[in-house]
């Protein structure tokens, strides 16, 4: 049976990237039919973190995708260690008891990478167990067979056959010398175990797979297809960090700033892969049943993002959309978290007059924030007085306003009908008679449509508020 596996690291908060691993990874497992495993890989005890576990969490529980089965590599260290000891059992690793040798096979020296050290690999096996059981400390380390002309090989299903020599392999290191396995121990020995048949992730990791390809072949285990996706790069080519980018790599950036989980899922598969179809607007089922191998691309996929734009336009654009799409009802649920205090039977109302102005949730907090307030904030008076007319027009229709709202019925029919007839009554344009209008309910002269407007805020709130704008705008221009 098809399985796949998604593997982060506590390390840090989940990035757009990793997003994006974990989203191939599940439209390839349902696209098949397959199993989506989820599998913390939190063996970094130094580096691993509470709110970055947390973070991971809450970033997949957001995009509602799910998973199968759940594992932590924590819980798997025996099955790890006794991988890497079968491996020693049959030569094809040994102890390395270099003094102070870091458990990272990132070293250099003058000659170039560093590969081995040649006394500790032609140890005798009998020296080797003489200085181990005298308890002096070691890291175990993979015998790579160097001396072979053949290289070590794998198919990748992205970038096609890939290729390198024996010899410019490093003897990586299986286990630390404290005993905890390394990523490349425990991420082989879980994948094995948990049959995994497909491994999805970044080309970050291609280089890595060479080593992988060697402990595969050390324990006696069938290889898995093996694809690696390009990378999601900044407008600059560098590659997306926290650091040099800030929060706009973290998926919890998008939630809390009001992106819909699948316009996000959307956006992601969009960058480094395509339905080849010119399709961008997808659903779930849609993508599902596009996504494949062959339209994964070669290059690294740009997220264009500026200081002053912070959001790739096409992840707004496809958020926009896919809001005024959307059912009122769950539109309307979708909105409460940015509205504090902001009831649903309210927010059902408000819905469908932001619907077609918003392009992501959090902007209902800056579009409709009267509707939701018992008063509203300061304002410029002068907004009141409408386009070629002065002070006294406005106080004119905002008294005759007061007036003709006190007893009209609150539908949008009826509002429509009496205001136009009360603009005519008083010789002013259908506009001149609206604005002061809308200025004084709404705060400001851009807003949803009027007579909607007014329906939802009601009389006594409208009446309330007419009121309050008339004072303003006879005290700034000291006219009765």
């Amino acid at each position: 049976m098809l399985r796949v596996r998604f593997a982060p690291s506590p390390t840090g908060f989940l990035h757009i990237g990793s997003a994006r691993t974990f989203i191939f990874n599940w439209l390839y497992a349902r696209h098949n039919k397959g199993t989506m495993v989820l599998r913390i890989d939190d063996t970094d005890v130094d580096r691993n973190t509470d709110a970055s576990r947390n973070s991971i969490f809450e970033g997949l529980k957001w995009l509602d995708l799910g998973w199968d089965e759940l594992y932590h590599q924590s819980e798997r260290l025996d099955l790890h260690r006794q991988v890497a000891w079968k491996i020693f059992e049959k030569g094809l690793a040994y102890r390395d008891f270099t003094p102070a040798s870091p458990d990272l096979d990132s070293k250099e020296h003058s000659g170039g990478p560093w590969l081995f050290h040649p006394t500790m690999r032609e140890l005798s096996a009998e020296e080797s167990q003489r200085r181990a059981d005298a308890g002096e400390q070691f890291v175990l380390r993979f015998r790579v067979p160097r001396e072979s002309s053949t290289a070590v090989e794998f198919q990748d299903s992205v970038y096609g056959t890939q290729s390198k020599l024996p010899a410019d392999i490093e003897d990586f290191a299986l286990l630390r010398s404290n005993g905890i396995p390394t990523y490349h121990m425990a991420s082989c020995a879980d994948d094995m175990d948990l049959n995994i048949s497909h491994i999805i992730r970044g080309q970050d990791h291609l280089t890595n797979t060479f080593k992988h390809v060697l402990i595969f072949e050390a324990a006696g285990a069938a290889l898995p297809t093996f694809a690696h996706l390009p990378l999601l790069i900044a407008p600059d080519g560098s590659k997306l960090s926290k650091r040099k980018h800030g929060p706009v790599v973290s998926v919890t950036t998008y939630r809390d700033e009001g992106f819909l989980p699948h316009a996000f899922i959307n956006f992601l598969c969009l960058l480094g892969w395509s339905p080849k179809d010119n399709r961008e607007q997808m659903t779930r089922q849609e993508l599902t049943d596009a996504f494949s191998f062959e339209g994964i691309n070669h290059s690294n996929a740009v997220v264009n993002f500026t200081e002053q734009d912070p959001f790739d336009p096409k992840a707004v654009w496809l958020n926009a959309e896919l809001i005024r799409t959307m059912p009122v009802e769950e539109l309307a649920k979708q909105l409460l978290p940015f509205v504090p205090n902001a009831a649903l039977p309210k927010m059902l109302q408000v819905a469908p007059l932001v619907q077609e102005r918003i392009k992501l949730l959090k902007d209902v907090a800056s579009i409709a924030d009267f509707f939701f307030l018992d008063e509203l904030p300061p304002y410029d008076s002068a907004e009141l007085i409408p386009q070629k007319g002065d002070a006294q027009m406005a106080l004119t229709v905002l008294a005759r306003a007061s007036e003709v709202l006190a007893t009209t019925e609150f539908t949008h029919d009826a509002l429509d009908q009496t205001l136009r007839s009360a603009a005519q009554q008083l010789k002013v344009k259908p506009g001149q008679m609206f604005q002061p209008i809308r200025v004084a309910v709404c705060g400001r002269k851009n807003a949803p449509p009027l007579f909607e407007t007014l329906e939802v805020l009601g009389r006594a709130t409208t009446l309330r508020r007419l009121s309050v704008a008339h004072a303003l705008l006879r005290a700034a221009f000291t006219l009765v």
